[in-house]
């Protein structure tokens, strides 16, 4: 009798069980085989394949650079501006300037350490080299800056990833340069002169970095 009543438990339970199963498949449904996978959060995303082509940077589509196009100096600005809302010429000309004082009065103590960071390969090496030559004739200069009357962008452009700015400075400096036994052999030391210099800077736009580095200097043709 007991055997008996097990057995039935046993029968009714199974059923129960049956019915559950049925009702969690209607529910969740049946894998077919063509289902996606669930992205895994910590894997890295599977490769695109080649015929997936992704969309350009904001700051490609918005700035394009067309070298054979010449455009004004004001829609070079906004271009760089777009490819990078960071920029704006006033801040700019301000570090412009504090950079241009940098540069001219570490080149005049030969300072190497100071205009490292301030300037291109190309243009350290020049400025190294005139150093070096200056230090071997056993010659000194002194510079002085009095003023910076004028700062001024009169060139940009965006090429690629590089943002180019060109600006024409207009300062009144003292230059003196003197000899071994220290004797003035050039400039006055109670007559500032007017010295107008063209630099250009560039900054990669991709990059972290927010400095710009001096890549050219020239003097008005």
């Amino acid at each position: 009798m007991g055997e008996g009543f097990v057995f039935i438990e046993i029968v009714i339970f199974a059923m129960i069980a049956a019915f559950l199963v049925y009702r969690l498949r209607s529910v969740l449904g049946r894998r077919t085989g063509e289902e996606r996978p669930r992205p895994n959060p910590f894997t890295a995303p599977p490769a695109r394949p080649d015929n997936v082509v992704a969309m350009p940077p904001r700051a490609a589509a918005d700035a394009p650079y067309a070298p054979d196009e010449p455009v004004s100096l004001a829609e070079a600005l906004k271009q760089i501006h777009a490819a990078d809302p960071t920029f704006d010429e006033k801040t700019f000309l301000q570090g412009a300037r504090g950079a241009f004082q940098m540069v001219v009065e570490a080149f005049a103590a030969g300072d190497t350490a100071t205009l490292r960071p301030l300037l291109s390969d190309d243009v350290y090496d020049n400025f190294v080299q005139a150093i070096r030559h200056r230090q071997s004739a056993g010659e000194t200069l002194e510079t002085r800056i009095d003023r910076i009357r004028d700062a001024d962008v009169i060139e940009a452009r965006l090429d690629g990833r590089d943002a180019l700015v060109t600006v024409k400075f207009v300062s009144d400096q003292i230059n003196l340069v003197r000899n071994a036994a220290g004797e003035i052999t050039d400039g006055d030391p109670k007559q500032p002169v007017e010295v107008v210099d063209i630099w250009t800077f560039r900054r990669n736009i991709r990059a972290r970095d927010p400095n710009w580095a001096l890549v050219e200097t020239r003097t008005p043709n």
